[in-house]
């Protein structure tokens, strides 16, 4: 740890599939112990941006920099190790095993010892109870809600510095996402830095502190997430008028 500066700083990112740009010229920054969001539309780019960001995707131009290093050319073996973790937006759970033995591998970039892994194990059952609960159950019977909650528990097993979200909230019920982003308040609370990629952008600039809005590829607003929240243009793209409601009462 480098103990100054951001965490993760992403400048002029550019990345290209073929000869099409997906993402250009994005720059974003998270803090140590808080949350970004990058909102924006589907086809805006941010499920890209966030797989480069994570070392899966490579960039055509730009750099990512962790704790001031760059990734490129980094093994994600090794930006895990760095306590890089991402959740991807299909979860990627091992549908054939347990909840427990999902939970158990993401430790592996640890190399945790049987002691570690019982008290992240345990960490994590705190968090999520219900896992607790069904720990000898098949992955692929969970309900949505709860192979989301295995998937932010499996990457919190590798206590990760900097947890990569994408679309948390993706087909969940209200009540479901309303547990998710209490999840993921409390992850910062704990001191885990986040990034957050979200198509709801209500709840997303609810709990974030800073905000980034990705249209066509490119950074076109930035800011504090509750100056974002009460952006006219973001009202009314994203919000909506339960968005002006809520940005014009006191």
């Amino acid at each position: 740890m480098t103990g100054a500066g951001p965490l993760l700083e992403v400048r002029g990112l550019e990345v290209r599939y073929g000869k099409v740009t997906a993402v250009r010229g994005a720059s974003l920054r998270v803090e140590p112990g808080r949350i970004a969001t990058v909102i924006g539309p589907n086809g805006a780019g941010k499920t890209t941006l966030l797989a480069a960001v994570a070392g899966l995707l490579p960039a055509a131009g730009g750099e990512v920099l962790l704790d001031g290093r760059s990734i490129a050319g980094v093994p994600v073996e090794e930006n895990a190790a760095r306590g890089l973790a991402l959740v991807p937006e299909t979860r990627e759970l091992f549908t054939g095993m347990t909840v427990e033995d999902n939970l158990v591998l993401g430790a592996f970039p640890l190399r945790a010892g049987r002691g570690e892994r019982r008290a992240l194990l345990d960490e994590v059952f705190a968090i999520f109870p219900r896992l607790c609960d069904r720990r000898g159950q098949l992955a692929g019977t969970l309900s949505g809600g709860e192979r989301q909650m295995l998937a932010l528990g499996r990457a919190l097993m590798a206590r990760p510095r900097l947890l990569l979200l994408d679309e948390p909230s993706l087909g969940l019920a209200p009540i479901v996402v309303r547990e998710i982003f209490r999840v993921i308040a409390g992850l910062r609370a704990r001191g885990v830095s986040i990034l957050l990629v979200e198509q709801n952008a209500r709840a997303a600039l609810q709990v974030a502190d800073e905000g980034f809005v990705l249209e066509g590829g490119e950074v076109t607003l930035s800011g504090p997430a509750a100056e974002l929240a009460g952006d006219p243009r973001v009202v009314e793209t994203y919000l909506g008028l339960a968005g002006a409601t809520a940005a014009t009462t006191p």
